[in-house]
């Protein structure tokens, strides 16, 4: 019987092996190589392009840098930063008028306000020089807590001029995605200056977070805006598999964690259901996960053919995912830039060229060969 026991633990202990190192099948396009436009960043979480051709570039750890002609300097007056687990210093934008305004707008983990440990912030300040200045939280998610996981959080303005951003579950899938009593788990719509628009899809329920714009959402790390039909594209991390890209829509419910291509990391089920009436389909989704992180649409013609294809990073494979879109489904994916490391954060820049965010690489430039 002993034997039998330990027989059956060995083969369990393969299958369990073989199937958490499964990797997906995607072929490598060898028609493209990089150049390292910014070296030396640990984790860039987010960048950004300012009308002068300089960068602003966040890092992970709490450091906003202003990069041109080869050179960073730390920006000075970022307001005091929570950096646990998943979370820190994350994405950053520009305000559609900043050549007039200098607002640039950061989401971040604070300790601020109810509860031990942080959560998920939105803030905006004026840029002078190398120094941030009126400095304003817009929104600041509740309650802190200690975990280390699902913070989102990704930034981006409409074409009417709204600003989105998302906000992780916190690690906390069975209350906060289905409840829009509570934040985590949502994507949020407020004005550039923290109010609530008047049309935002909850705004007349009366314990509703009014900021909410969409929910049953795991952890969106990748959010950007269609060139061509304005709408607000958004990936999220499944678990072990089930990585989901979405369009999404007001008051619409993505389904997290009542329907899911997803399984726990040990394999076990959390749930049978991938339907469910009253919730979206994805319009993609990856088993086995990539772990994706950015995303860009490529709108320039520096790449032929590949214009319109949508990009996206992926943390577990070290790769960049390029997406053929055609009526409404991902048709076609290929891996650029095939092993060069963890793909964190992805943007066209003013010249039509696609950056990349690596970490423990820089920002690179994707050239097509």
């Amino acid at each position: 019987m002993k034997f039998l026991y330990s027989k059956f633990a060995v083969i369990l202990l393969m299958t369990l092996s073989f199937t958490a190192c499964a990797q997906d099948n995607n072929p490598v396009n060898n028609q493209n190589t990089h150049e390292v436009v910014v070296p030396e960043l640990n984790i860039p979480w987010g960048f950004t392009f300012l009308p002068d051709g300089a960068m602003l570039i966040t890092e992970k750890s709490g450091e906003l840098i202003h990069f041109k002609d080869g050179e960073k300097t730390t920006i000075s007056g970022l307001p005091e930063i929570y950096v646990r687990g998943q979370g820190g210093l994350m994405d950053v934008i520009l305000h559609p008028d900043f050549e007039n305004n200098k607002y640039i707008y950061i989401s971040y983990v604070s300790s601020e306000g109810e509860g031990d440990g942080g959560n998920t912030a939105i803030a905006r300040a004026k840029l002078n020089g190398n120094t941030l200045t009126d400095l304003e939280v817009l929104y600041k998610a509740t309650p802190n807590t200690r975990r280390g996981q699902h913070f989102g959080s990704r930034l981006v303005f409409d074409k009417d001029g709204y600003l989105f951003f998302t906000i992780g579950e916190r690690g906390d899938r069975d209350t906060n995605p289905q409840d829009i009593t509570r934040d985590g788990g949502k994507t949020y719509r407020i004005n550039d200056d923290g109010s609530i628009p008047e049309d935002n899809p909850f705004v007349n329920d009366a314990d509703a977070k009014k900021a909410i714009y969409s929910y049953g959402h795991r952890n969106q790390q990748g959010m950007t805006l269609h060139p061509d039909t304005k709408e607000i594209w958004t990936h999220e991390h499944g678990p072990r598999g089930g990585d989901e890209i979405n369009i999404v829509e007001p008051g619409k419910n993505y389904g997290w964690p009542v329907i899911s291509y997803g399984v726990n990391y040990s394999g076990t089920k959390f749930t049978d259901l991938t339907e469910k009436e009253g919730m979206e389909q994805p319009l993609h989704y990856w088993v086995p996960s990539i772990a994706p992180s950015g995303m860009a649409f490529i709108d320039s013609d520096k790449y032929g053919d590949w214009e319109g294809n949508l990009l996206v990073g992926s943390l577990k494979f070290n790769y960049l995912d390029m997406c053929t879109i055609k009526n409404g489904k991902v048709v076609k994916e290929e891996r650029l830039l095939n092993d060069i490391g963890r793909v964190r954060s992805v943007e066209q820049g003013p010249d039509g060229y696609i950056y990349v965010g690596v970490e423990n690489l820089g920002i690179v430039k994707l050239i097509r060969k």
